[in-house]
């Protein structure tokens, strides 16, 4: 019973309330209730009206309907402060999964707005002011748990001002998506593994499922597959280097990790891709239906994270409900064919 309350509700809420990243505040989607201290506000104000009724005081009444006055004032300067607001998404943040990501929200105001939080179930953010016909940015860090999209459902427009008597609050529904990037593991340390076999191997197997190869150190290889130990002995870099990077060492392949579940190797190709940033090495990304060109710099590098956060990631779809108050065309016309098969 109470879940088929709640659906209800948040249906009726969506259909108030529906996917935007800019809302507009207005009578129709400002809901407004006394706060805990108007609650108990207004049970002294009935406890005083009884008590000047009991005793006929006139001093009671009059403090009473002074209070009740000013409740009803309060009210009305609650409801004004967050009608006319306009909030709009201008950003929606991109990180690692496990970081915060953050959201950047613009309010822009027609009137004075005082006090005016924005939260979700997870985050709070403090009380701003946003004077009459200006625009204040406001952030708020989402945390992240796992890649792909990270859209918010709703996010709470609250104000109490300016008695914390009555609370006002509505909610923006976000259609712009952030973007959470697999979280970076560092490859499995396959030259440290080679180095503990036998010396004078060319080929060793690593868990069964790959092998790697003992050559000539290149430039642009990765400074984790170097035998440190075999350097510090003799002088030479030796590489161990993995079957799936003998094509080519400039690819970051998907299928270099055979054996190992999809989402790690994605950390893996994540934990790459920021080695060979901070190497300054152009480097080009493959996987299963997407292949990205060698090249380097920052724009390339954000390409190949978002392209790994997104790989087999479906971008989150709202259905679009009808017209709060009214009935679809759709479901009019169908009705009406009914009526006339009749």
């Amino acid at each position: 019973m109470v879940r088929q309350i709640r659906s209800r509700w948040q249906r009726w809420v969506n259909r108030r309330v529906p996917r935007s990243d800019t809302q507009s505040f207005t009578q129709k989607n400002i809901f407004i209730l006394p706060s805990g201290a108007g609650v108990v506000f207004g049970i002294l104000l009935l406890v005083m009206l009884i008590t000047g009724i009991n005793y006929q005081n006139s001093l009671i009444y009059l403090t009473t309907f002074l209070l009740g006055a000013l409740f009803v004032g309060a009210m009305h300067q609650t409801h004004r402060n967050l009608a006319g607001l306009e909030l709009t998404l201008i950003h929606a943040g991109e990180g690692v999964a496990g970081d915060d990501i953050v959201f950047r929200f613009r309010a822009t105001a027609a009137s004075d707005a005082a006090a005016i939080r924005l939260s979700t179930q997870s985050r709070r953010h403090a009380p701003v002011h946003i004077p009459a016909g200006q625009s204040v940015d406001i952030t708020l860090s989402i945390p992240s748990s796992q890649r792909g999209y990270l859209q918010l459902d709703r996010v709470r427009v609250e104000t109490r001002f300016p008695f914390g008597l009555l609370k006002a609050w509505s909610w923006i529904r976000p259609a712009t998506a952030g973007l959470v990037y697999p979280k970076p593991l560092a490859v499995p340390d396959v030259a440290g593994r080679a180095e503990e076999g036998e010396g004078s191997a060319s080929q060793l197997s690593v868990a069964g499922q790959d092998h790697a190869d003992l050559r000539p150190w290149r430039e642009g290889d990765l400074s984790q597959r170097v035998m440190w130990k075999r350097y510090a002995r003799t002088g030479q870099l030796v590489v161990a280097d993995w079957h799936g990077y003998q094509s080519d060492p400039q690819w970051l392949d998907y299928d270099a990790f055979p054996g190992v579940e999809g989402e790690l190797r994605l950390s893996y190709l994540a934990w790459l891709v920021f080695d060979r940033d901070r190497a300054g090495s152009p480097f080009g990304l493959r996987l299963p239906g997407q292949q990205i060109e060698p090249d380097a710099g920052g724009s390339h590098v954000k390409r190949c994270l978002r392209a790994l956060a997104m790989w087999g990631k479906t971008p989150p779809r709202d259905e679009q409900p009808a017209s709060f108050g009214t009935r679809s065309r759709d479901r009019r016309s169908v009705r009406a064919g009914a009526r006339a098969q009749v």
